[in-house]
């Protein structure tokens, strides 16, 4: 199985996770840090990677949206449980909406399962 061949669902869900990896490893850059700076940014091109992989065979406005919402969701999530950030009803509901949205959008794209 080549890359090419990945069904596109799967590629928009690891180029969301690798979104949640740079975003949240954005804490870490520095220039006293090389090796994580560019583990970051070596994600990113990664996600960029499977994000475009998956703009071939499914509708860019699902796909974007999909892949900004598994990173803002994951980012959001990752903030909270391992930086301490605040875990209020308001935040937590937010996230239950993205992530409804993001359900929705895959239901309703259109394009094949």
């Amino acid at each position: 199985m080549s890359l090419s061949s990945l069904n596109p669902w799967i590629a928009l869900a690891i180029a969301g996770l690798l979104e949640i990896v740079w975003a949240s490893g954005f804490k870490f850059v520095s220039l006293q840090r090389p090796l994580i700076s560019a583990a970051v940014g070596v994600a990113m091109l990664a996600s960029f990677y499977f994000l475009w992989l998956a703009t071939q065979k499914l509708p860019i406005g699902t796909a974007y949206a999909i892949w900004t919402g598994i990173g803002a969701v994951g980012a959001a999530t990752v903030g909270m449980v391992v930086y301490g950030e605040p875990a209020t009803a308001v935040r937590i509901t937010c996230i239950v909406l993205i992530v409804a949205g993001i359900v929705g959008l895959k239901l309703f794209s259109g394009a094949p399962a």
